[in-house]
């Protein structure tokens, strides 16, 4: 998804940014999903505390204030994959099996679930009393019209997976079977985009259904500006008994990261979602102000628009890859909230190569040599696209054109608000871009697909990078059983990007959530996200 979630979701992302912990991924017999394809309802689902601190019952109401640094402008779970988006999505929807804070897959909306040894059929028993926020009674019928719209609608985070049918064996049992194997399966499902609506949407139009959404999560959404803030209040049928703890829920729009920081400090709001790295030590010594932290499925990555006359060129690629200093630059902006990318696969995401890749590192004579391979000998003049309002991507831009200029490219760096900077690279309106790139689910597959498959929704996220070798990886990955084979499918395909560069990883930033002292319980998702269920006001 994309930081782009930060930026796309963040920033993608489904993303500005970031992301996670721990390793799990389905395979076909469904082994490594966290909890057993056998498994009865899991004691808990829940992560945060159900007491307050000093042991007694948890503080119940206040309004918890939320500052985001993007507006949300749709709750279409099937068309949506920037995290200003999906992050309010999923206060709405939930899906029948989620990850936990430690990147594990847990059921959810789902008591349990089954995996046929096979990989070809996938049951799902519903949690008993289960409702959306309207009253009504969730059924299997509603998990099959969900998995059938979204079929249908496809989106940026469309099911891969090959469905033969979903149909409801009885009111509670909902059973999806494949025409073959698909690995990621499984992880998939936890997505955003795969949460359950009503059948048929509640006997409305779809329009009016998105403009008033009917869920089963802990929110339900009372006022709603898609340029401004949006207020969520508790569902009060929600499955969780007793939560949410707070009446209210508001997304306050902060689009500066300096605002953000004094509106925390200040009081005006609970959190803020982008906390500025070079920020972190400053609000983690504050008097009445914390940092809350989770590893993160993100890489920041710097992309090139291959279809751009300069950068369709490998060797021009290359050249900026060995011309920037990662090392350097991620000491120097991310104040040990962050370790040096060589891989697209952040650490804690199964299958990474960080530490064993090939990567090309800081060698500037190298890079000259590499730029007179290129079409482009003397060198040239280019564009890199960022978001403004983000003071560490404006310096990443900087140390960037700084290391460009050593070997003769001359780089303007071009600001742009963050709407604007969305729509420009939806449209392959750049030449070169910083963003993030970031996992949906706990699967290897979920950022590789996104990033390499140029018949995906985002044309290799945005890159339209093309290479047939990395296709067929890419592909047979995604039908081989969990394990060493896989593992070597997905070496080889991170080695290639290492060697032709569609994007430089730069750095792993941790997820770093500002929040006020007063809070207690608010969880921190590895894909960036935070669960609110939990959240006490402590007076």
């Amino acid at each position: 998804m994309s930081t782009l979630f930060s930026s796309l979701r963040k920033s993608f992302l489904v993303g500005p940014l970031v992301l996670a912990l721990l390793i799990i991924v389905a395979g076909c017999s469904g082994s490594n999903t966290g909890s057993s394809p056998n498994s009865t309802e899991s004691p808990s689902a829940n992560t945060g505390n159900n007491q307050s601190t000093d042991g007694g019952k948890p503080a119940i109401g206040g309004t918890f204030t939320y500052g985001r640094p993007a507006a949300v402008n749709s709750f279409d779970l099937h068309n949506q994959i920037t995290s200003n988006n999906a992050f309010a999505i999923d206060k709405v929807f939930e899906p029948l099996v989620a990850f936990d804070n430690k990147g594990e897959i847990v059921d959810w909306l789902a008591k349990s679930h089954s995996i046929s040894e096979d990989g070809l059929t996938y049951t799902f028993v519903l949690r008993d009393g289960l409702k959306f926020s309207n009253g009504t009674e969730v059924t299997a019928e509603d998990a099959v019209f969900s998995l059938e719209r979204h079929l249908k609608v496809g989106g940026p985070l469309a099911i891969s997976a090959q469905v033969a049918s979903a149909k409801a064996q009885d009111a509670k049992t909902l059973v999806i079977t494949l025409k073959e194997p698909y690995t990621p399966f499984i992880s998939e499902l936890s997505n955003f985009s795969n949460g359950i609506i009503p059948n048929n949407f509640g006997g409305v139009s779809e329009e009016e259904f998105f403009k008033k959404p009917v869920g089963t999560g802990p929110f339900v959404v009372e006022k709603w500006d898609p340029a401004g803030d949006v207020t969520f209040t508790k569902n009060t049928n929600y499955w969780q008994e007793g939560k949410p703890y707070i009446d209210k829920l508001v997304y306050k729009l902060i689009e500066d990261d300096s605002q953000a920081i004094n509106q925390l400090k200040a009081g005006e709001v609970d959190a803020i979602e982008t906390l500025a790295l070079q920020n972190a030590n400053e609000v983690k010594a504050g008097t009445d102000t914390a940092v809350l932290t989770n590893g993160s499925w993100v890489t920041e990555q710097l992309f090139f628009n291959t279809l751009d006359q300069h950068f369709s060129d490998v060797h021009v690629r290359r050249a900026l890859a060995l011309a920037i200093d990662r090392n350097g630059l991620t000491q120097a902006l991310t104040f040990g909230f962050a370790k040096p990318a060589n891989s697209l696969l952040p650490p804690a995401i199964p299958y990474n190569t960080n530490d064993s890749i090939k990567a090309l590192n800081l060698d500037v004579e190298a890079a000259k040599a590499e730029l007179a391979k290129s079409k482009f000998p003397s060198g040239f003049s280019t564009k890199l696209l960022i978001a403004s309002g983000n003071s560490a991507r404006a310096q990443e831009a900087q140390i960037i054109q700084n290391a460009a200029k050593s070997i003769g490219i001359n780089i303007e760096i071009e600001q742009v608000e963050l709407a604007t900077f969305r729509e420009r690279f939806f449209k392959y309106d750049f030449a070169a871009m910083l963003n993030s790139g970031q996992a949906d689910s706990p699967e290897a597959n979920s950022i590789l697909a996104f990033q390499t498959d140029p018949n995906g929704f985002s044309k290799s996220y945005w890159t339209h990078y093309t290479n047939e070798e990395v296709t067929k990886l890419l592909y047979e990955g995604q039908k081989t059983s969990d394990g060493a084979g896989r593992g070597e499918i997905y070496a080889k395909l991170q080695q290639i990007l290492a060697d032709e560069v569609p994007y430089i990883p730069l750095y792993y930033p941790d997820i770093l959530i500002g929040a006020r002292s007063s809070v207690d319980g608010l969880v921190v998702l590895p894909n960036g996200s935070l669960r609110f269920e939990d959240v006490q006001l402590k007076k």
